[in-house]
């Protein structure tokens, strides 16, 4: 590609990106940005800059690669997707390794901001469950592998609220839950359960498809109690008996509170996240990445990741090494059938701009 095209198409991307960015959307809302940009120049393979989601580490974690190997490794945390490419699109170099969800990556890849990977330096790619390989985003794997996956569904107070749900329409159409539920504000994951709930994918572009998913939230709209980025706080307090959430945020409120909380896969299917792992161009530290991917790709560090995040593993392996109650959860471990009717987001392009008009006239809505 020419640089005058190559430079159009980042325009493009980029005015795309900061739509998004407006507009709120994101995967894993979590922390702001904790860390600084690595120092330029720096060529030390004894040093690992990892820039990466709030938690998806741990100290002990870290600490064993670095016994391991003699890398230290310094992590930055950003808050959202678009965080993450709106660093790297601003220059910033130095970071080694980065975890994109999956609709950000083919975005990065046009944009010419991450490296072919070297699959042969990946010993331990033996170890990733073949179903989250060969995604649409980057069908051979070029680029990108996967690390973690979450599913967007409901989550239930089920002391407070013991009636069946099963759809979306329990969410966004029951009288019974009156100012008593929310809807994720994030205008990707709230159109794209509009769109589940009348039978179209959430990926859709179709005017009358979209006219009716605006209608749909629009009509709930007055038995919500609030659009709420990370709901679970709501869920365990009891102000909420219902929330459209992300499945590792429902498992660790319920978990870590003690509260009767589920979570439900819709039948009409959610939102299938995969964070990813990629090198960027950037990277000066290729070969400590590589070992780093490796070891993250052991089953017992994946299996670390799943027990406190609650995030679905991709190492085949990790199941064994989890407590029995994990080993036997549904969310977890879905059946096939769950997933059916999942997907995952793709880059919009042009039309997220579409999905950012919808969303002002949903929030601004008086009904």
């Amino acid at each position: 590609m020419d640089k005058t095209n190559f430079m159009k198409l980042s325009r493009l991307l980029l005015t795309t990106l900061v739509a998004t960015v407006l507009s709120g959307c994101t995967l894993f809302k979590k922390r702001q940005d904790v860390g600084n940009v690595p120092p330029a120049g720096e060529k030390s393979e004894k040093v690992l800059n990892l820039y990466i989601w709030a938690d998806y580490t741990s100290p002990q974690i870290l600490e064993e690669f670095t016994r391991r190997t003699g890398i230290k490794v310094r992590v930055s945390n950003y808050a959202s997707n678009e965080e993450l490419i709106a660093k790297l699109q601003a220059g910033a170099t130095g970071y080694d390794l980065v975890l994109p969800t999956d609709y950000m990556v083919p975005a990065m890849i046009k944009l010419g901001m991450v490296r072919e990977l070297d699959k042969g330096k990946i010993q331990n790619l033996r170890n990733v469950d073949s179903k989250f390989l060969g995604k649409d985003y980057d069908p051979e794997n070029k680029w990108s592998l996967p690390y973690a996956w979450t599913i967007t569904g409901i989550g239930v107070n089920t002391a407070a609220y013991p009636s069946p749900v099963t759809s979306w329409g329990d969410l966004l159409r029951n009288d019974k839950v009156r100012d008593r539920a929310t809807v994720l504000d994030d205008f990707r994951e709230a159109i794209g359960a509009a769109l589940k709930l009348n039978g179209a994918s959430l990926n859709s572009t179709d005017p009358k498809e979209l006219a009716l998913a605006k209608s749909a939230l629009i009509a709930a709209k007055p038995q919500l109690k609030a659009f709420n980025a990370s709901p679970s706080s709501l869920l365990t307090s009891g102000e909420v008996v219902m929330a459209h959430i992300y499945s590792g945020e429902a498992l660790v409120a319920a978990r870590d509170s003690g509260k009767a909380i589920s979570f439900i896969i819709p039948k009409e299917g959610g939102t299938l996240a995969i964070d990813n792992i990629v090198i960027p161009k950037g990277a000066t530290h290729i070969e400590a990445a590589y070992q780093f991917i490796n070891y993250l790709y052991e089953p017992s560090t994946n299996a670390d990741f799943v027990r406190r995040m609650m995030y679905g593993p991709v190492i085949i392996g990790t199941r064994a090494l989890l407590p029995p109650e994990l080993q036997r959860h549904p969310v977890l471990f879905p059946p096939a059938e769950a997933l059916i009717h999942c997907e995952t987001m793709k880059d919009l392009g042009s039309a997220t701009s579409i999905y950012d008009r919808i969303w002002s006239e949903i929030k601004a809505s008086s009904h």
